[in-house]
């Protein structure tokens, strides 16, 4: 059982659906309030990638939110799985305007310092430069992706509190507002 989990919300939040990682992470931290036997820290990874490898590896678990793309899938279809059995259909490349999540994990994986990892994703439908508009079929995937997520850490013995019923297109906003988001719990 991990004793510190890092949900690492990935994404340009420039570029539309691109940022639900990021978003979906403040909307997660804002909405519940976590107790139990494990530390959750939140993150917004933002396109840093490489650099967050340092932050990484002090944690037993990480779940990256991020966009994915699926030859089975269609706009708005979320994905929960371990990083080490992939379904074969999954093409989890990482936020497409950064240096790929993909990348910075295998490189982990070389030196032997890649927590158990799991990614919760969803497939963008817009990746627009200069739109902070989350498009309708993902902002309704967000309900699916909280419960997955929910669920995943219930099974950890953490208890999910709701303490807020945030909006996720007015934390868009504020994403693009620049305002930092990180904090353990």
């Amino acid at each position: 059982m991990p004793k510190k989990i890092l949900i690492l919300g990935i994404g340009n939040v420039l570029y539309a659906d691109e940022g639900i990682g990021v978003h979906f992470a403040h909307y997660f931290q804002q909405k519940y309030r976590i107790e139990g036997p494990v530390e959750v820290t939140f993150v917004d990874g933002g396109t840093l990638a490489h650099a967050l490898i340092p932050m990484m590896t002090q944690y037993d678990q990480v779940i990256v939110v991020d966009t994915i793309h699926s030859t089975q899938g269609q706009h708005g279809d979320v994905y929960f799985f371990d990083f080490d059995a992939a379904p074969h259909h999954i093409d989890f490349q990482g936020s497409a305007h950064e240096v790929e999540m993909l990348h910075t994990l295998t490189m982990m994986d070389m030196v032997g310092d890649r927590p158990q990892t799991l990614i919760l994703g969803v497939i963008p439908e817009v990746l627009e430069s200069m739109s902070f508009e989350l498009t309708d079929k993902v902002r309704a995937a967000v309900p699916l992706m909280e419960r997955a997520l929910a669920q995943h850490l219930s099974s950890l013995g953490l208890i999910c509190q709701q303490q807020a019923d945030p909006d996720i297109a007015q934390l868009a906003a504020v994403s693009c507002a620049g305002e930092k988001h990180e904090a353990a719990v």
